[in-house]
C-alpha cells in the first residue's frame, strides 16, 4: 500500500511540466543541470559540485557533472528501484528494492548498497529480511478507532482496493531515503513506517523509531466523498509514510512524512515533519499541516526546507522555523 502511494506521487510528478530550458535566464540563481530524467526523486552533491541522482522508478543511479555531462553509473534489475543517495569518502551509498509481489512477503527485497570509487558495488544490509523477522509496526493499529459503528465498518469494508477498516502494520518494506553519519546509516522505510539504523561495519539493522499513526476525525462531507457516510464523526488513523530523513546541526534526525490515504481537500494538509532522537529513538511531531512533503533539507544554521509536491498547485519549497537554536548564529527570520 505504501509503495503504491509513493509510486502514485512519482507518476504525478512525472506528469508535471518540466522546467523550461530558459529558466536560468529568467530566474536568477537557478540553473538547469540536466533534463530528461525519469522520477529523479533523490540527489546528493559530491566533489566538484557533481551530483548523484537516483531515477527511482527507472532503477538508475546517475552522475551529473557541473557542466551538465551525465553518466548512468548503476542500473538495477527490471522492475526494481533505486532511491536515497548519500556521498561519503567511501563512495556513494544508495538503496535498492523491489516490492512484495502482489502481497507475497517472500518476494520482498531491499538493500543498502555502496558504489565505490572504481564502480564496484557492495551490499551492506538487507531490509526485507529484517522486516520479515521483526515487522516494526506490526503492533501498531491503523484504520478506524475501536468505537466505530458496525455500519461504518461495513461500509469501509465494501470499498474496492481499500485496506481493512481496522488493521495492524503488515509485512512490507520500501527503503526510500537515507542519511549517513560516521559509521551509521539511517533509513526511512516507507513500507515499515519506520526509521531504521544500520551499522555500516557489521551490516546489522535495528529499529530506531516507528512513526506514530496520523489520526483524523472524518467530517460529514469527507465521509460522504469517500463513500463511507456512516463513518462521519469517527476517527481514522492513517499510516505515516516517511519520505526523507536528514541530520540537523543538533545531531537529531528530521523526517518528512506523507499522510497515508487520499489527499482530498476536506482532510486538509496532513503531512508532517518528525524529530527523532538518534540515541534513544524518542519521536515527536516537530512541524504539522504540511501538504505532501516529499523531501527536506536542514541548513547549517538550523533552518529546515521542505519540498511540498502539491503546494500551490506546483512543486514548491516551504521554509519551516529554525529546527534548534544554533550557538553563535542569528535566529531565522520570516518563519
Amino acid at each position: 500500500m505504501m509503495k503504491r502511494k509513493l509510486a502514485f506521487i512519482a507518476c504525478l510528478a512525472a506528469m508535471l511540466p518540466a522546467a523550461p530550458a530558459y529558466a536560468s535566464s529568467q530566474e536568477p540563481g537557478i540553473e538547469v543541470m540536466a533534463t530528461g530524467l525519469v522520477s529523479p526523486l533523490h540527489l546528493a552533491v559530491g566533489p566538484g559540485e557533481s551530483v548523484r541522482v537516483s531515477q527511482d522508478f527507472a532503477g538508475i543511479l546517475t552522475r551529473v557533472e557541473s557542466d551538465g555531462a551525465r553518466k548512468d553509473v548503476y542500473t538495477t534489475k527490471p522492475g526494481w528501484e533505486v532511491a536515497g543517495v548519500e556521498i561519503r569518502s567511501a563512495g556513494t551509498y544508495f538503496l535498492e528494492s523491489v516490492g512484495a509481489g502482489q502481497g507475497d512477503p517472500a518476494k520482498l527485497e531491499g538493500y543498502l548498497k555502496l558504489l565505490g570509487p572504481e564502480n564496484d558495488v557492495r551490499t551492506l544490509a538487507s531490509f526485507a529480511d529484517f522486516e520479515r523477522n521483526h515487522n516494526p509496526d506490526g503492533d501498531q493499529h491503523y484504520g478506524f478507532a475501536p468505537d466505530a459503528s458496525e455500519k461504518c465498518l461495513a461500509e469501509a469494508a465494501s470499498l474496492p482496493n481499500a485496506p481493512a477498516p481496522q488493521y495492524t502494520g503488515g509485512v512490507d518494506s520500501h527503503p526510500y531515503a537515507l542519511a549517513v553519519r560516521a559509521d551509521t546509516a539511517y533509513v526511512a522505510d516507507a513500507g515499515m513506517n519506520a526509521v531504521l539504523k544500520v551499522d555500516l561495519e557489521s551490516g546489522k539493522v535495528s529499529t530506531l523509531a516507528v512513526l506514530p499513526p496520523r489520526p483524523v476525525k472524518l467530517s460529514t462531507d469527507v465521509a460522504g466523498s469517500l463513500g463511507v457516510p456512516a463513518c462521519a464523526g469517527y476517527e481514522y488513523a492513517f499510516e505515516p509514510v516517511p519520505t526523507d530523513v536528514e541530520i540537523g546541526p543538533d545531531g537529531w534526525l528530521y523526517v518528512s512524512s506523507l499522510p497515508g490515504g487520499p489527499e482530498v481537500p476536506g482532510l486538509g494538509a496532513r503531512g508532517a515533519i518528525f524529530k527523532i532522537n538518534p540515541w534513544s529513538g524518542d519521536t515527536s511531531v516537530w512541524a504539522d499541516h504540511i501538504l505532501s512533503p516529499t523531501g527536506l533539507a536542514v541548513a547549517e544554521n538550523g533552518d529546515v526546507y521542505v519540498a511540498s509536491l502539491f503546494g500551490g498547485g506546483d512543486p514548491e519549497v516551504q521554509r519551516q522555523c529554525r529546527a534548534v537554536p544554533v550557538p553563535g548564529r542569528e535566529p531565522a527570520r520570516g518563519c
